[in-house]
């Protein structure tokens, strides 16, 4: 399922359900059985811990380098669709999300995406 991430203090954000359930838990969010419900919300009241608890989970998360060495002329760089993704670059765009609707005081809630794609 794709989950669309909107606040009013900034530009909607998407990702992945099962790229999202480990993002909302690590900002602080407990959900019954491990599952994602479809709909959900961080109050205002919620942000700061949210944003405090999302960083830390970030500085925390190993980094994801699958490179190869730019001076070795025999290695076959793969295409950046190919790369693996980490936590950091998978979070990142909700914690800014969430540090923009902090300063603006408002909420920041999720559901399922339409089909805009």
């Amino acid at each position: 399922m794709l989950i669309k991430f909107t606040s009013k203090a900034s530009g909607a954000v998407l990702m992945l359900g099962e790229h999202a359930l480990p993002v909302l838990t690590a900002a602080g969010k407990v959900f019954e059985g491990g599952v994602l419900p479809e709909r959900g919300v961080f109050t205002a009241q919620q942000l700061p811990a949210a944003i405090e608890s999302l960083k830390t989970a970030m500085a925390a998360a190993p980094e994801v380098n699958d490179d190869l060495d730019d001076d070795d002329g025999d290695n076959v760089k793969p295409h950046p669709m190919n790369k693996a993704v980490g936590f950091k670059q998978r979070a990142y765009p909700l914690y800014e999300m969430l540090i923009e609707s902090l300063e603006k005081d408002e909420d920041v809630m999720w559901e399922p995406a339409d089909n805009a794609w």
